[in-house]
């Protein structure tokens, strides 16, 4: 069996390479087809196994709607008087806010632990810079994460 880190041969019956002590079998993160903002609220496991590529998808749309919910809070805390604002419905917006804002940090950290930084922005021009490294990658046979 071949490694996939560093290339070396190695008898078929091992789980770690001789060479690079890499596992032989490792399971890599795939693309999914389509990423939603609900899946932000899955637990760090299985965040963990998610491409890079689909948690920048995620981090954008945990972004946006975390700018959302920060508007509608600011609205309501700063509503006049006249209007009347019951408790429950800012209680709501602020947590909602906060829900947001600890899973943007959880998902950044984990583009921090592979990518070694966390993207200020995450815009089109990166997303495709990066799915065409992919593709790239895949057509010269490596498998890239």
């Amino acid at each position: 069996m071949i490694c996939s880190y560093c290339q070396t041969e190695n008898a078929p019956n091992r789980e770690t390479c001789e060479c690079c002590a890499a596992p032989l079998n490792p399971k890599r993160p795939k693309l999914k087809p389509v990423v939603f903002l609900e899946q932000a609220d899955h637990p760090f496991h299985e965040l963990v196994t998610y491409h890079t590529y689909d948690l920048l998808i995620l981090l954008r749309l945990v972004r946006e709607e975390r700018t959302k919910s920060y508007h509608l809070m600011r609205t309501l805390q700063k509503a006049p008087d006249e209007v009347e604002v019951d408790s429950e419905t800012l209680t709501f917006a602020e947590s909602d806010y906060r829900r947001y804002t600890a899973r943007m940090r959880l998902i950044e950290g984990i583009l921090i632990d592979r990518m070694g930084y966390k993207p200020k922005r995450v815009d089109d021009k990166l997303l495709l810079s990066l799915k065409t490294k992919i593709e790239d990658s895949k057509e010269s046979g490596k498998d890239g994460q």
